[in-house]
């Protein structure tokens, strides 16, 4: 099994290894500036928006992460708009969404995007009582880990995790730190769950990633206008000086060594 996820992940992190060489196709890519592993000891929660603390990132440095996917009508588009500008991010699969996409979940593995785990039905966990809410969570996982890897297990491959509506509970926090899940929350977000337009969503991300300057932005790759707008967001984002770090659990670049 351990030999499995190991060649797994060594398939989704072969590009990073070129991180800094020109992207195919596009040579004005805003490209990967650089990897960053994240271990549960030295940043077990992070996102300004909920914990005290977020990853340690420099001035300019964003992490993209996407929630609620993968969605056959939108997840395509925004792993084709990452993909054309030699980007990668962390997505946060719901468990029935990769149980009915497997292959779409599948593919954003394969093409160097970090897996996440958001539950299996987005419940707010904070609502629920402890046993039933981590019987979620590896409900969740597992659904997750079966349609990437072909094998049900409650101990993901790559140990992060982020609440449905940041619903967290201090039981449920110090028992994913036990467990060596990291907890993602967020420093900005697009508010994409509210209804406007590409455009709209366009000004609004920016200028709040403006006023922030680094962290971890929030998209939900579910979302038509987040992936209609999102080739024109990268592109800005280059212009603006702002480079992605791509996030993945400790030890994983090792596994290219």
């Amino acid at each position: 099994m351990i030999k499995k996820v190991a060649l797994a992940l060594a398939v989704a992190l072969a590009p990073l290894a070129a991180a800094a060489a020109p992207c195919p196709g596009n040579s004005q890519a805003l490209g990967t500036e650089r990897v960053l592993e994240v271990d549960v000891k030295s940043t077990p929660r992070v996102g300004r928006k909920h914990f005290p603390t977020t990853l340690p990132l420099r001035r300019k440095e964003l992490v993209l992460t996407f929630d609620d996917g993968p969605w056959p009508s939108t997840t395509p588009k925004v792993l084709d708009a990452l993909k054309a500008e030699c980007v990668r991010a962390t997505f946060f699969l719901l468990g029935k969404n990769a149980e009915a996409a497997a292959a779409l979940a599948r593919r954003t593995l394969a093409e160097g995007h970090t897996i996440g785990h958001h539950t299996y039905g987005h419940p707010l966990l904070d609502h629920m009582p402890f046993a039933k809410a981590e019987a979620e969570i590896d409900h969740g996982i597992e659904e997750d880990e079966y349609a990437v890897f072909g094998q049900r297990r409650t101990t993901p491959a790559t140990p992060f995790f982020r609440f449905p509506g940041f619903a967290s509970t201090k039981p449920l926090l110090d028992r994913l730190n036990e467990r060596g899940v990291v907890v993602f929350g967020a420093d900005v977000w697009a508010s994409d769950w509210d209804p406007m337009s590409p455009e709209q969503e366009l000004h609004l991300i920016l200028s709040r990633i403006e006023q922030i300057d680094h962290g971890i932005v929030l998209f939900h790759d579910t979302k038509a206008q987040t992936a209609h707008m999102l080739p024109a967001f990268l592109r800005e984002l280059k212009k603006r000086g702002f480079h992605i770090v791509h996030v993945v659990p400790a030890g994983a670049k090792g596994i290219l060594n």
